[in-house]
């Protein structure tokens, strides 16, 4: 077992690392949420961070309550709290409150009354009538609202919301729609770019139906914008939705419109195929995901930024310069009113202040981001894990490699956290520490559990495809495996049995398993035999390779040896089964020697030893490549090369198979010398010179000794396929860059 603990840290790292990969691009959910805990805990290691100076919040707190009555307030209080804040030189004034219900306007409807009875007795006073009107102004507290808002210095920008589930907004008519899309005309996007006409069915965040402002108070401004937040799976709201869709046309947040507004800039989209690819408030770039997503930068915890109660704004009980110039966001944070979310510095969080950290990120141009070279930098960093502490542990005793998982551990930790704090860069934590603790902890373990039950699992897992002889040599010289996949000299075999479809439809589904099985028995005998592999079988095909994992140093000849038997024995199958009344199965062969990459792959439940590569491809290209020249086995001209002077092959053609840019010489396995007669002999020499006419492109001469062949074997398939072929470009002779070769159309 020496040589094998050398072995070990590899095949536990590459399959720790494909786990990760895997895991990382599956996007587990639970490890998902594990991450989005560990950028909760990065916020709580920075710290709060000083906000600008450009934002301050005026709050309906329980001292407001207290002083003002009970919420909710006629809109006359609120228009006197715009009519303040105008005065005290507020810049933008943002609610994130609604005003979606009329208000209250039981002494507007009594002085109609009056007036329509002054009318019926037929009394006429001008002074009592205006005097009726103006103060029917003053009752209506909705107007007094919408014209505070209209008359406002300040740009007020309103908040509403969309109905996110299409059962909250069933009851709404087309007509409502309309007047409700009309409302929040004023948070719609107006300059969207779209990349391609495919980008405006982009995935994109759709909601139903929005509860927008009654229309009195919306036609007071040109500003709105919604407060919804989605909140991630474990109810964090980490995220501002920068875009909602409603009715193809999109929307943008309040906390968006509201620093628009402030800083007087437009708000801009660019949509690509797969969403969002660039998000601009004036020449200031946003850091948004495809779905419009943008990452709220907390600054802290409760009251990072200043609370204003609005009993104080409202009874000049501030400073004289405290709402000069500033953002003002209007709304509840009393006990029972307030919109109550989890943020990752606090689980009770006024939704008010998360839109104040999102405006306070924007007018600071202080983001954070997933960077576009995250993903290659997680993999990466995944990847190299995996492998130091592959690398260490074996070279280190107990202790020295603790300190070493942990220094590597650690450290990883500090570099995101930096990245973080200091960048602004979001780096996943979990999928690389994951890999570390499994290389960690299956190294260990492995010292102790499993070398002792080495033999047995080589056993277990290779003796179903496998001759007993190779796993006997692994299990005496297990170096000879290569865990998660080594680059070898293959010769790969494909074999595929002609017009299968048809002969199952002529069979029951006994008959058709029973002729099958006895099929692929008989073959796979023959292939185990010759110390080949079984990679797998795919229904009638049969998929194996020569030389993995035990090493063949005639490999080469041994596969073409093993394709002679076969063909010899389905030969006498087909005479038994023709008694039987069977069908006759013919079977197509391709083969290819190469170098390849062998191993176990697969997930960490089910692994396969199979190969890969330029090598594996040719093989299954030249089975399929038989059809064309009526013949059943086909190899490489490396696999011709190297088979020995007993294999017995004629040159058939040089073909550009799909996939490949070089052309393939290929060769058709005839058997040993002993099977080849004169006859044989005298037809391959004629077809071999018709070859040699042919890539001379001439077509009489070629024609010639193709029919001279054909005339010594008849039913010789290569010989009437190229003598078609000349007799084509005769007519429609190739280019003139034409090197002899033939273009294959399909696979």
């Amino acid at each position: 077992m020496k040589k094998i603990s050398k072995l070990y840290p590899v095949f536990i790292a590459f399959l720790a690392i494909s786990l990760g990969v895997f895991a990382y691009v599956s996007e587990i959910p639970f490890l998902d949420i594990m991450e989005l805990k560990t950028i909760d805990l990065r916020f709580k290691s920075r710290g709060s961070i000083e906000p600008g100076s450009n934002i301050v919040l005026a709050v309906i707190d329980e001292k407001s309550i207290a002083k003002e009555g009970k919420w909710i307030w006629p809109r006359s209080k609120i228009a006197d709290l715009v009519n303040k804040l105008s005065e005290k030189g507020a810049r933008v004034i943002a609610f994130d409150i609604g005003f979606f219900e009329p208000d209250e306007k039981k002494i507007v409807q009594v002085i109609n009354s009056i007036q329509s009875e002054a009318k019926h007795i037929d009394i006429h006073n001008k002074r009592f009538e205006q005097y009726l009107e103006n103060l029917k102004s003053k009752s209506d507290n909705d107007k007094l609202l919408a014209d505070a808002i209209l008359d406002s210095k300040a740009r007020v920008v309103l908040g509403y919301f969309f109905h996110m589930n299409p059962e909250e907004s069933g009851h709404f008519d087309e007509k409502d729609m309309s007047i409700h899309q009309k409302n929040i005309r004023g948070s719609r996007y107006k300059f969207v770019r779209y990349s391609s006409g495919n980008a405006y069915n982009a995935p994109l965040i759709e909601v139903n139906m929005p509860q927008s402002n009654i229309e009195v108070v919306s036609k007071a401004t040109n500003y709105s914008g919604y407060f919804n937040m989605i909140p991630d799976p474990d109810g964090v709201v980490r995220w501002m939705p920068g875009v909602l869709k409603f009715n193809n046309n999109l929307y943008a947040p309040l906390s968006l419109i509201t620093a628009g507004a402030y800083l007087n800039e437009p708000l801009s989209f660019k949509i690509a195929e797969y969403g969002v690819e660039k998000l601009q408030l004036g020449k200031l770039s946003i850091p948004a995901d495809a779905l419009g997503r943008v990452l709220v930068n907390y600054r802290g915890g409760e009251k990072t930024f200043p609370h204003i109660p609005v009993t104080d704004i409202l009874k000049d009980n501030i400073p004289e310069n405290a709402l000069k110039d500033k953002i003002v966001l209007v709304g509840a944070t009393a006990a029972g009113i307030y919109d109550l979310r989890v943020t990752p510095f606090e689980n009770i969080f006024p939704g008010l202040e998360i839109h104040a950290n999102f405006v306070d990120s924007i007018l600071s141009n202080d983001f954070l981001s997933y960077p576009a070279w995250a993903p290659l930098f997680d993999i990466t960093a995944i990847i190299v894990a995996g492998l130091l502490i592959a690398i260490a542990l074996p070279r280190t005793g107990v202790i020295t490699g603790a300190l070493s998982a942990i220094t590597l551990f650690t450290g990883y930790i500090l570099l995101c956290q930096y990245m973080f704090s200091e960048k602004g860069y979001i780096l996943n934590l979990v999928y690389p520490l994951l890999v570390m603790v499994l290389v960690y902890v299956s190294i260990t373990a492995y010292k102790y559990l499993v070398e002792a039950k080495q033999k047995r699992f080589v056993k277990n897992a290779f003796s179903t495809y496998l001759a007993p002889s190779v796993v006997k040599q692994i299990i005496d010289s297990p170096e000879k495996l290569v865990s998660g996949g080594e680059q070898r000299v293959i010769t790969a075999f494909f074999s595929d049995v002609q017009g299968f479809t048809s002969i199952s439809e002529s069979l029951t589904p006994h008959e058709l398993v029973e002729l099958l099985n006895e099929f692929l028995t008989e073959m796979t005998d023959i292939i185990l035999n010759n110390k080949g592999t079984v990679d797998k079988f795919e229904g009638d095909a049969i998929i194996a390779f020569f030389g993995a994992p035990n090493y063949l140093d005639n490999q080469a000849e041994v596969a073409c040896k093993s394709c002679i038997e076969m063909q010899k024995r389905l030969a006498e199958l087909r005479t038994k089964w023709k008694e039987s009344n069977k069908p006759e199965l013919k079977m197509r062969i391709g083969l290819c020697t190469g170098p390849a990459v062998v191993g176990n792959m697969g997930s960490k439940n089910r692994m396969d030893y199979t190969m890969m590569g330029d090598t594996v491809n040719i093989a299954a290209r030249l089975e399929g490549v038989n059809k064309i020249y009526g013949i059943y086995t086909l190899i490489s001209e490396t696999t011709y090369s190297e088979s020995g002077n007993k294999i017995m092959a004629r040159e058939i053609d040089s073909i550009n198979v799909v996939g490949k840019k070089k052309p393939v010489t290929i060769y058709q396995l005839l058997g040993y010398a002993e099977d080849v007669d004169e006859r044989i002999n005298r037809s391959i020499e004629n077809y071999t010179n018709g070859l040699y006419a042919y890539r001379n492109q001439d077509w009489e001469k070629a024609g010639s000794f193709f029919k001279a062949a054909l005339e010594l074997t008849p039913d010789d398939g290569p010989s009437k396929t190229m003598l078609l072929r000349c007799d084509e470009y005769k007519t429609t002779p190739p280019p003139e860059d034409w090197d002899g070769s033939f273009t294959m159309k399909t696979k």
